[in-house]
C-alpha cells in the first residue's frame, strides 16, 4: 500500500517538509498584467509582496483545471501510488476543492479521496503533514482520514490585517468602506475554525497585536503553531517574542503567506496557525 499526499499551493508548507514526505502541490495562478504565474513556481513570495503596492491593474487569481489535476493523480499512479488523498483550502475561500474532486472521479484505478481542510494557508498545510507522516508510517487511509477529522476541528487561523485597501482593490470590499476604514486606522481581523470564518475590527496596529495576543491565549496549550506575515517579517518577529511562553518554539513554523492569498490581503497580514491540544 502507497498513499500518496496532493495539496495546493495555498498550504503554505515549509519546502523542506513538502520534500521530505514527498508531498505534491499543484499550484494556483496568479495574473499579473498580461503575464501568468504559478504560485510557487514562477514567482517568489518576497518579489511578490514588493511588487504588490504597485501593481495596476491588481492582480488576479484564478485555481488550475481539472486536467492539471487528472495529470497529477495519473503521475503519482505510474509512480506507484495505490491511494491518494487530495486535501485543499476551505472551498468557501476557493473553487480548488471541487476541481480537485471532478478530477478524482475520472480516475478509475485507484482510489482518490479529495479532502476539505475546512482551513486555509498553514491550516491546510497541518493538516496535509499530518496526512503525510501518517501515510509514512503506514496507517490506512481509515485512520488518517480519522486523525485529520480530529485535527481539523481543534485547527484555528487567526490574523490581523494592515489595511483594508486590498480587500477593496481585490473587490472584497466597497471603495467608500475601504476609504473610511483605513481613514479610521481600522485593522480587520480574520478568523477561521473548522470551516466556519469570521471578522472583527479594531483600531491601530498595536491593539490589533494585541488582539491575536488575547486570541493566543483563549486555547492554550498547543500542539503546533505557524506564524505567516506578507511583508512585515520585523513585526512578526516581534510578535513571536512576546508570545513564546505560549507556544511550543519546538513546533513553531515561521514563513511568508502565499502570494494567493496575499493577493487579496495585502502586504502588513501578520496572523497564527494553532492546533490546540487534545
Amino acid at each position: 500500500m502507497t498513499i500518496r499526499i496532493v495539496t495546493d499551493s495555498t498550504c503554505d508548507l515549509p519546502q523542506e517538509i513538502i520534500d521530505q514526505y514527498h508531498i505534491t502541490v499543484v499550484p494556483l495562478f496568479i495574473q499579473i498584467g498580461t503575464r501568468e504565474y504559478r504560485d510557487g513556481v514562477d514567482l517568489s513570495r518576497e518579489e511578490f509582496y514588493e511588487k504588490l503596492p504597485e501593481l495596476r491593474p491588481h492582480p488576479t487569481t484564478a485555481v488550475p483545471g481539472i486536467d492539471l489535476f487528472v495529470q497529477t493523480y495519473e503521475r503519482l499512479i505510474q509512480e506507484g501510488a495505490t491511494q491518494i488523498i487530495s486535501i485543499h483550502i476551505s472551498p468557501k475561500l476557493s473553487g480548488v476543492l471541487s476541481v480537485a474532486k471532478v478530477a478524482a472521479e475520472r480516475i478509475t484505478s485507484i482510489p482518490v479521496t479529495v479532502l476539505d481542510s475546512r482551513s486555509l494557508s498553514m491550516g491546510t498545510g497541518f493538516a496535509v503533514y499530518t496526512a503525510a507522516e501518517a501515510a509514512l508510517e503506514g496507517h490506512p487511509i481509515e485512520k488518517i482520514l480519522d486523525l485529520l477529522e480530529n485535527q481539523i476541528t481543534r485547527t484555528r487561523v487567526f490574523a490581523a490585517l494592515d489595511s483594508m485597501q486590498y480587500l477593496q482593490r481585490s473587490g472584497r470590499v466597497s471603495f467608500a468602506i475601504s476609504t473610511i476604514g483605513n481613514f479610521l486606522h481600522i485593522k480587520p481581523l480574520l478568523k477561521m475554525h473548522n470551516g466556519e470564518y469570521g471578522t472583527e475590527k479594531v483600531r491601530t496596529r498595536r491593539n490589533a497585536m494585541l488582539r491575536l495576543i488575547e486570541m493566543l491565549g483563549e486555547h492554550f496549550p498547543y500542539e503546533r503553531v505557524g506564524i505567516l506575515y506578507s511583508g512585515a517579517a520585523d513585526r512578526a518577529r516581534e510578535l513571536l517574542d512576546e508570545v513564546r511562553e505560549l507556544l511550543p518554539m519546538d513546533k513553531v513554523w515561521f514563513g511568508i503567506l502565499n502570494p494567493v492569498l496575499g493577493t487579496h490581503l495585502g502586504p502588513g497580514v501578520v496572523g497564527f496557525i494553532t492546533i490546540a491540544k487534545e
